[in-house]
């Protein structure tokens, strides 16, 4: 008997997912809930799990297929996983007394060392295909082996960072490896001379990657898009913080960032110009009596937005602790699709990267996006008088089909004015 593995419901619009990576291999014992593969959607990584215990009898599709909502990905049978025990080979003949030969006898062939040769090779391909991708990218290129490599991930799999880790102090492989690293001497190959290929790599969009494109190229299609900046002056802000983040921190168990200063200034905004918290559906304007706020997270695989929800509603520290979820929900790839769908407004932080100053693209239909950046001191003139600050770019970028010029300065001034006196936007007024 055995139970069929089947794509799971992927969520509202999903109706196809790619198997990302295969877990267990035909013949591995899998426990209950124990996840078998992982499918990736134009949104999220979704594991599927063993819905019982048994052995992975059958994979019907393999890695990079592209799969259908209710689509068969492989059987379950029941057992322990443990192997049946191959029968005991017959008993060899005894050797009968060969006749005399005149022929001299050929040296007798090495017996040892290519089975055991073979055997090394079969465990390292097997290593390297239950490997996602990514980790077996850098274990090729810098010919390590995956069983001296202790896997921090979930049920001990290796990740990315892993691979990185051990890979620190070895110098990478003069080119990408076709198999496993081998002891012996590889053959010396060279690219053709002015070969344009040569010192390049190809590696197939993820279906993430290709949604992401899509989407950032249909929303410069269809959006008015402009941007307007301003700049802030962070010294009463980075003030404030650094007088209560330890007692913030002590009664809500949740450390006190910029973030949730930036999201309650939005708040703010929105609520004094709210064409920037519209969107356009149909023939018809569309304004938001309430604030879902997206807030942009950069992943080993790409750019997700999860949003949280109803954020007028909330204080400093839930916001805070709402974020960090997200952020390890995203580093450990358990976003659900509930939790990128319904934002009204983004914030794109790009100062944790470094950036000074970007324009930033809308995520339609939303109608605004602000994007905030690194804080540099830098001389300004204060009262007459030249200053050492730390500033801060912004750049709001909207859909000028719904908001106007006007509309669009005035909620960054708006912004300007909250952060510079945090106690006015505390205080509500």
């Amino acid at each position: 008997m055995s139970n069929e593995i089947r794509v799971p419901e992927l969520g509202e619009s999903i109706t196809e997912a790619t198997i990302a990576q295969w877990y267990k291999k035909p013949g591995d014992t899998v426990a209950v809930d124990e996840p078998l593969c992982e499918l990736e959607t134009d949104k999220v990584t979704i594991e599927v799990p063993a819905q019982s215990a048994g052995v992975l009898a059958e994979v019907m599709v393999k890695e990079g297929d592209t799969v259908e909502v209710g689509a068969l990905l492989g059987t379950l049978g029941e057992g322990s996983g443990a192997s049946t025990p191959a029968p005991a080979p017959a008993p060899a003949p005894s050797p009968s007394p060969a006749p005399a030969s005149t022929t001299p006898s050929a040296p007798p062939a090495p017996e040892v060392a290519a089975p055991v040769a073979a055997s090394v090779v079969a465990a390292d391909t097997s290593d390297l295909s239950s490997l996602s991708p990514a980790v077996r990218r850098v274990v090729e290129e810098h010919g390590l082996n995956p069983a001296d490599i202790s896997g921090t991930g979930k049920g001990g799999r290796l990740t990315k960072e892993d691979a990185m880790n051990a890979a620190k102090g070895t110098p990478p492989l003069s080119g990408p490896l076709s198999g496993p690293a081998s002891s012996g001497p590889m053959p010396a190959t060279s690219a053709p001379v002015g070969d344009p290929s040569a010192g390049e790599e190809r590696v197939k969009m993820t279906r993430l990657r290709k949604t992401i494109a899509a989407r950032l190229k249909e929303s410069q299609n269809t959006a008015a898009q402009l941007t307007t900046f301003n700049e802030v002056d962070m010294g009463a802000l980075m003030e404030l913080r650094r007088s209560y983040k330890d007692l913030f921190e002590k009664k809500y168990g949740a450390r006190l960032g910029f973030m949730s200063f930036f999201v309650r200034a939005c708040v703010t905004a929105l609520t004094e110009i709210p064409a920037v918290n519209a969107e356009i559906q149909g023939d018809e304007l569309v304004y938001k009596k309430y604030v879902n706020m997206g807030v942009a997270v950069g992943t080993e695989k790409g750019l997700v937005v999860p949003v949280v929800r109803d954020v007028q509603k909330m204080n400093l520290a839930e916001v805070e602790l709402a974020i960090a979820a997200y952020g390890v929900k995203a580093r450990d790839g358990k976003l659900g699709i509930a939790d990128l769908q319904g934002g009204t407004f983004t914030l794109s932080n790009g100062g944790v990267y470094g950036s000074l100053m970007s324009t930033p693209i809308l995520n339609t239909p939303q109608s605004g996006i602000l994007g905030i950046h690194k804080i540099q001191d830098r001389p300004v003139v204060v009262d007459g008088e030249i200053k050492i600050r730390p500033m801060m770019y912004l750049a709001l970028s909207y859909d000028h089909r719904i908001v106007d010029g006007k509309e669009a300065v005035t909620f960054l001034v708006r912004i300007k004015e909250c952060l510079e006196n945090p106690e006015r936007m505390l205080l509500d007024i």
